[in-house]
């Protein structure tokens, strides 16, 4: 078979279009070695958490909208990291998104950290805990004041503990 221009353009193409979608084909995969304060083997993880925790905390999954009774939680206490127990949110700063996801307008000081994703052909902030590296969710600036900043957090990443 001769390569004539038009298949050499329909080649290249198919090749661009493969290259730009690979990334949002990809399987999730562990998020990039780093170096926390509490680190775990990934069986270690896997003993300690349960299938949908793995997923999120160290896989970077989303839980469904919705399901978590945490979005739901209204009594005054503090938010922690479900894979290390590190504290992260205050009740105080709680606030109904409408998005299905428990949201804050502000984490508890050098609870958490921020790392650029940019999976599924958009660029988000990620938010991971800062003891563990475990994926919590993404922050968006659409929040109320007086941050203007939405966390909105995977519940099954965290643990609810009310104030006695």
């Amino acid at each position: 078979m001769t390569l004539n221009r038009r298949h050499f353009l329909s080649l290249s193409g198919v090749a661009a279009l493969g290259a730009g979608l690979a990334p949002l084909l990809a399987a999730r995969s562990a998020p990039p070695a780093a170096s926390f304060p509490y680190a775990l083997t990934d069986a270690q993880w896997r003993a300690r958490l349960t299938p949908a925790q793995f997923d999120v905390l160290r896989r970077e999954g989303t839980e469904r909208p919705y399901t978590s009774p945490l979005n739901d939680e209204h009594r005054k206490g503090t938010f922690a990291c479900a894979g290390c127990e590190q504290r992260l949110f205050s009740s105080s700063t709680k606030f109904d998104s409408g998005t299905g996801w428990p949201s804050f307008w502000q984490p508890l000081d050098a609870a958490v950290g921020e790392t650029r994703d940019s999976s599924f052909g958009m660029v988000r902030t990620a938010v991971h805990c800062a003891n563990c590296g475990g994926h919590l969710g993404h922050v968006f600036d659409d929040g109320p004041r007086p941050t203007g900043l939405r966390y909105c957090m995977n519940g099954v990443a965290m643990t609810f503990a009310p104030q006695a």
